[in-house]
């Protein structure tokens, strides 16, 4: 079983492409800006339109009233392909517009793909953390269904509402996410001790054990990528309300 997902590790490192600063339309981005990235641009210039791109996106929708151009850039993965977004801002730092929006579209991505296993996560982990759920506006034993439609509304609401607050959500959910995974882990450990440790225990149980506590490190490993990246949405969030987050 796969826990996680390295697009939603946080990305320290700077780069993107050059090219047209604007989408010539929402939903599909300028074939100029990937045909920069192989010229091997200037970082300088790469990284300011990385931030130009980013920024033309989100206030092009801001100022859409036309829910299809909505859908088109909320659906951009989906259309464009996440090697082509990750081309665009995957490198930039985690507290830019643009490394914050390649957080928002990858958890989305995630968060519709694995919506079966995030949702059994979810109802790990939302004992341990509540109030999070609650900031997050999800019910506690959501179904697959509720996990694809959180992942849209968290990212919607980055570009129809209020940004902050869309970060926040994105932030609390994946904090119980995190929660779910260490639960998992830990029961991992507890089966682990107990085959182990049994009287009876065989060498093929401490073989199993073995192994059990070797994914259990994996599955905290995992956690603690994601508990990097809900850190960094909230830190996007302070940094919006600041006018600080370009």
């Amino acid at each position: 079983m796969h826990f996680g997902s390295g697009s939603v590790v946080p990305s320290r490192t700077g780069f993107t492409p050059t090219g047209s600063p604007r989408p010539s339309r929402p939903g599909q981005i300028d074939p100029g800006l990937i045909e920069g990235i192989a010229g091997g641009a200037d970082p300088s210039v790469v990284s300011e339109m990385s931030h130009a791109s980013a920024a033309a996106l989100l206030d092009r929708v801001h100022h859409s009233a036309d829910p299809q151009v909505v859908e088109r850039v909320l659906t951009l993965v989906d259309h464009e392909g996440v090697d082509m977004i990750a081309e665009l801002w995957s490198r930039s730092e985690p507290d830019s517009l643009p490394g914050i929006m390649w957080r928002l579209y990858t958890l989305r991505s995630w968060m519709r793909r694995d919506r079966d296993l995030i949702s059994r996560l979810w109802r790990l982990g939302e004992p341990v953390a509540t109030a999070a759920s609650a900031i997050a506006g999800v019910d506690q034993a959501p179904t697959e269904a509720d996990i694809a439609h959180t992942a849209d509304s968290i990212l919607a609401g980055a570009f129809t509402g209020d940004f902050a607050v869309a970060l926040e959500r994105a932030s609390a959910f994946v904090d119980v996410v995190a929660q779910g995974l260490r639960v998992e882990a830990r029961h991992m450990v507890r089966q682990a001790e107990a085959k182990a440790g049994s009287e009876t225990a065989t060498a093929a149980d401490l073989a199993e054990a073995h192994v059990m506590r070797s994914r259990s490190a994996k599955l905290m490993h995992t956690a603690g990528n994601l508990i990097a990246t809900s850190k960094d949405f909230r830190h996007g969030a302070q940094l919006w309300r600041r006018g600080k987050l370009d």
